[in-house]
């Protein structure tokens, strides 16, 4: 996770989302999310540059095509995309590809030589990124974004983020009102009444998602970090042979999650439930919340219910009524150095960030700077008044331990909360950790 400028980060973040109040776009509308074209006013031609403009987009042609792991936007969404691309580059096409395992098929096409134009660039050290993708700072966009760091390598930006995200909880405004949940829990004691008023409804208090795993990213990572108040938490492990402990941030953060598993505030059977269900389950008011990103907010709203009975709040880890929150970014485009029309697939890189509405679809905030976002619970969530911790680019060494040991996060956060013992799930990542930071310093 990011250095912690938090002074700074939290202005910036103050007046993102403060933006986000004045604007009356509803993010739950086109199957629950808003698809409208976001364009600055910046980017409308002056009548003067107007011809020279024309022989600009003249230039872009080809047929490129985009990976993604979108699947719900195919024959939806990305044929608008497709359509509104052409009208402002009448010589190109853009085609969309989407498959659901993005990490490791990504890796495979790209281990072959022959990947699309566009992809989303899976999790390889930013040292390999100048062996497959291009240089992207020639659009300009470099100084007026969040993570520019994040997918960088020697001064050369390779890669863009889609997309801001915080972490929270989205719950159903209903859910909560009809449970007698007049104010929204500002302490953890408030967090666990509120889940026993919801449990005592009839209603799941919160939706893990454990068996798909990959939902429970926040208790290993943003919770933690948010509970020391350190953005660099995560690569500061490598000073510790034993980084995970109970009473640190790593054991506090998992905690919560297996004391809410012990109190029955998760799903019945833990092991039965997954996202794209529970999606609906949190629509309908069947379950209350999700500890998810910001980003799942109009999925939710567009699953069986309307943007404003989709809410979102901070998760209060601890009773100090004062919380830390993540500001990170979501996977990042990167455009083939080998594309047979590369200023065609950087054009559509560039078009998807300023001009696509995509940040606003997928309940994203934008990541260029000066960007207005278009969610409104981000209005709520900031009344919470939180500090914001921008994330930070993993350390290599730190990737690298994590690689050796074969350390999936996720997977401790289900050892840990199903243990017997949670110290003894503890001493396992911790015993996998030290020999693999040993053997990656030979």
């Amino acid at each position: 996770m990011k250095k912690s400028s938090t002074a700074l980060v939290s202005m910036i973040m103050a007046s993102v989302l403060l933006a986000a109040c004045g604007n009356n776009n509803n993010a739950g509308n086109t199957s629950g999310d808003t698809g409208g074209n976001t364009t600055p006013a910046s980017e409308a031609p002056a009548a003067s540059n107007a011809s020279g403009d024309e022989a600009a987009n003249q230039d872009i042609s080809g047929t490129i095509t985009f990976l993604t792991n979108r699947t719900d936007m195919i024959g939806k969404e990305y044929d608008d995309y497709a359509k509104r691309f052409k009208e402002k580059y009448p010589n190109a096409e853009i085609q969309f590809e989407a498959i659901t395992d993005l990490d490791k098929t990504t890796k495979i096409r790209m281990s072959s030589g022959d990947f699309p134009d566009v992809v989303l660039i899976p999790t390889i050290p930013n040292s390999d990124l100048p062996n497959y993708f291009a240089p992207l700072d020639d659009l300009g966009l470099t100084d007026n974004i969040y993570f520019k760091d994040f997918k960088s390598y020697e001064g050369k930006l390779y890669g863009i983020s889609v997309g801001a995200t915080t972490t929270g909880i989205v719950y159903n405004k209903k859910a909560f009102a009809d449970a007698g949940i007049t104010e929204l829990p500002k302490t953890l004691d408030e967090f666990y009444a509120a889940s026993e008023k919801l449990k005592a409804n009839g209603v799941v208090p919160l939706a893990s998602n454990f068996k798909d795993q990959w939902p429970l990213y926040p208790w290993a990572s943003e919770i933690p970090t948010s509970i020391a108040g350190n953005a660099n938490l995560n690569n500061e492990r490598i000073n510790s042979d034993e980084p995970f402990q109970m009473d640190n941030a790593y054991g506090q953060g998992m905690s919560i999650l297996r004391t809410m598993y012990e109190k029955g505030y998760l799903e019945p059977d833990v092991n039965s439930t997954n996202w794209e269900q529970s999606k609906k389950d949190v629509a309908s008011g069947k379950f209350a919340m999700f500890m998810i990103g910001n980003w799942a907010i109009p999925q939710v709203a567009s699953s069986g219910t309307t943007s404003d009975n989709v809410g979102f709040f901070p998760l209060p880890y601890d009773n100090s009524g004062k919380v830390n929150v993540t500001l990170a970014p979501d996977w990042a485009y990167g455009v083939n150095k080998d594309s047979k029309h590369l200023e065609t697939a950087k054009a559509f890189v560039k078009w998807m960030l300023e001009e696509s509405g995509f940040d606003e679809f997928g309940g994203f905030i934008p990541v260029i700077k000066d960007k207005e976002p278009a969610v409104p619970q981000l209005q709520e969530f900031n009344s919470f008044n939180p500090v914001t911790l921008e994330a930070v680019a993993d350390d290599p060494q730190v990737t690298d331990v994590v690689n050796k040991a074969q350390i999936t996060k996720e997977a401790m956060v289900q050892e840990f909360v199903l243990a017997k013992d949670p110290q003894s799930i503890l001493d396992k990542y911790n015993k996998a950790w030290a020999k693999a930071k040993k053997d990656v310093a030979k």
